[in-house]
Parts: structure tokens; sequence; C-alpha cells
């Protein structure tokens, strides 16, 4: 199965993510399927995201993570 999920970069106590598709038997910081977004807690809660390849990877059955589900969320309403 295919999730959609955050992957941990950067440095300690300095981290940022990028939103990606990967199968779900993968590590956390596996090799992925596609890189969809980014996000920066640290700075300002900066949230990137290509919503139409999310949108492409829901329709073919990926699952979103409780947390990248939440952030779009977010995003959609700060956007509004």
């Amino acid at each position: 199965m295919v999730k959609i999920r955050l992957k941990r970069m950067g440095s300690p106590k300095r981290p940022y993510y990028r939103i990606v598709a990967v199968d779900s038997r993968k590590p956390r910081d596996g090799k992925v399927l596609e890189e969809l977004g980014s996000y920066r807690p640290v700075e300002k809660d900066q949230l990137t995201v290509d919503t139409q390849q999310v949108q492409f990877w829901i329709d073919r059955g990926a699952q979103m993570s409780d947390t990248v589900r939440d952030l779009l969320r977010k995003n959609k309403a700060a956007s509004q």
C-alpha cells in the first residue's frame, strides 16, 4: 500500500520534512516513489505542497498519515 507521509531531513534541532509518497513497508527515511512537498516547522510553519500530485496518489489508493492530513487541513483553512 502507498502512504503519503513525512520524511525527516535537516540537522538535529533544526528539522524539516518532505511530504512523500512511499510504500508503507519502507523505513521513514528510505527510498520514496515521489516527493510531493515540504514542511518547515522551525520557519513559521512553512508548507509547500503539490496538491494535484497528492490528489493523483489518493485517486490511486494512497492513504495519508494523520500528520499529513492535519497539515493539509490547516493549510487549506489558512489559504481561505
